[in-house]
Order: structure tokens, then sequence, then C-alpha cells
């Protein structure tokens, strides 16, 4: 009843106009799973490979048709009456038909998106929460979401290099009491930054986009706005951040420069040490 009957893809859009893989997994029971695959703005240099199709006539070049064709020609009459509930094996099985470092010959989209429609597939079947099925029966927590607050890097055109600037409610009883949390503190931070007299239009991932100075200016309004909103900063609510730096190395001098806001150049030492004293001053 768990066996994969049925494998099917198809090419959708995503928040961001873009071309994404969207699959959906039945199985032999009647179980469906649906899962589609997300994609960053910018891409890390060790990064699973996003195969697209490159005809630059059909949406610039990011059509996904070849990642489609390899879920319904490839992988699908691979995986068909495997066990879904056997996640490794589905899982593996994926990986070693591809057989490359990067998933580069199917496309880590379309081996991603099969993976997860099969989760949901087996967690349908089973009766349970995606979360419940992939925690095993002891789970009770939902994951801590992180909501991408402030866009800056490839994420946005303010003058900020760092690409994420996200915050964590930890402790609270319900993942909508966190999910609260972080919606009042986004509203708060809007006024913040009106009362700078910034900008508080949004970026690519929905967070602002304000004209601030630097990285500190940026975690400095996130920290007002938290409190602002009545949450305990180090307590209730964590920062997290998602530099992606490879955005701003440059090869040829070794630096990371910081191209759109003071252009400081800085060795990888001397970025991690700036990190240590992020880490230290803000919770």
């Amino acid at each position: 009843m768990t066996r994969i009957e049925s494998i099917q893809a198809r090419e959708i859009l995503d928040s961001r106009g873009n071309p994404t893989v969207e699959v959906e997994v039945g199985l032999r029971g009647g179980a469906l799973g649906r899962a589609a695959v997300p994609s960053g703005a910018s891409t890390g240099v060790n990064e699973a490979l996003e195969l697209r199709d490159g005809v630059k006539s059909r949406y610039l070049g990011k059509g996904v048709n070849k990642a489609v064709n390899n879920v319904i020609k490839k992988i699908a009459p691979v995986l068909e009456g495997i066990d879904a509930t056997d996640q490794l094996t589905v899982d593996n099985t994926m990986l070693g038909l591809d057989g490359t470092a990067t998933k580069s010959k199917l496309g880590a989209n379309a081996i991603l998106a099969v993976s997860m429609a099969n989760a949901h597939a087996a967690a349908d079947a089973l009766g349970l929460s995606l979360y419940k099925y992939l925690g095993g029966p002891n789970s009770k927590v939902l994951p801590v979401p992180m909501a991408n607050v402030i866009n800056g890097g490839a994420h946005s055109d303010a003058p900020i290099d760092f690409q994420e600037f996200m915050i964590m409610p930890k402790g609270f009883d319900t993942f909508s009491e966190g999910l609260r949390a972080i919606t009042e503190i986004f509203h708060a931070l809007k006024a913040v930054l009106k009362k700078k007299g910034l900008s508080t239009a949004v970026g690519d991932e929905g967070g602002f986009a304000p004209n601030l100075n630097s990285a500190e200016d940026a975690i400095e309004a996130i920290l007002k706005a938290t409190k602002d909103a009545g949450y305990r900063p180090g307590k209730e609510i964590f920062l997290a951040l998602d530099v992606a730096s490879s955005e701003f190395y440059n090869k040829s001098t070794r630096k990371y420069v910081f191209k759109k806001s003071t252009g400081e150049k800085l060795t990888g030492a001397d970025l991690v040490s700036f990190y240590d004293e992020l880490t230290a001053k803000y919770p």
C-alpha cells in the first residue's frame, strides 16, 4: 500500500516569477504527496546544481523542462515499486542514478522535488503530519521558523552586503505563537524604519530593503523592533544571518569586498573575526 505507483512532474512559477519543479508522488494505497522546489537568488560555490534549460528565448533561460523530463523519464521508472516509507532507499537510488557530487546530471531541483514529494506521500499514507513522520513518534515540537525581515546582498538593492537578516522565536508553546511574534516584530520594524525616514519597500524574499549603512545598523533596527513589539532579545527572540559571502568574494584578490556598502576588503580570517564580534555582541 505504501509502494510508489506513479511520479508526475511539471514546471510551475515560484514567488519570484521564475520556473521551478513541482512533483506529485502517488502510492498504491491512494496516498498522494506534492512538493515544489525552492530556489535562491544567489547560489553558493559548493551548492548542488539547479538544472535550468538555458534557452534564452524562454523564461530568460530559466526554464526547467530538462529537470521535469529527468523526473518523468529517468527517475520515475527506477523508483516505481519502491516503498515510499524507506526514504533512505528512495534518496540513495536517485543519488546513485545521478552519480555526480553536485547532482548535475539529473539536477538537484529534480532530485529534491521527488524526495520531498515522496516524504509527503509517505506521511499521508500513515496519517501523520510531515514533522511527526520525519521526527519520529517522540517529536512534539515543530521546527523553529526563521523569518527573513531585512534583505541585503543579492536579494535587494539596499547597500548592505550581508544577504539575510533573520529572527528566530524560541521557547513559545506553539508554532503559531512563534509565528505571531515574528509578524508583530515585522510590523514594528516597519514603524522603526519609517521613523528613521527609510524606505519600507520589500526585497526579493519579502523582508525590508532599507538604505542602512551596515550590518550592525540592520541588527540594531531589528532589536529595537523586537523590544517595541514587547519581546525580549536573547530570551524569546534570537538573530540569524545568511551572509552569502561567496557573493562578495573577489577571487583575484582573495578578499571579501563590501562592494555595496563601505568598500572594505577583508581576508577570510578577518571576516570570521567580524562574525565573532557580532555573535558576542548580539543574541
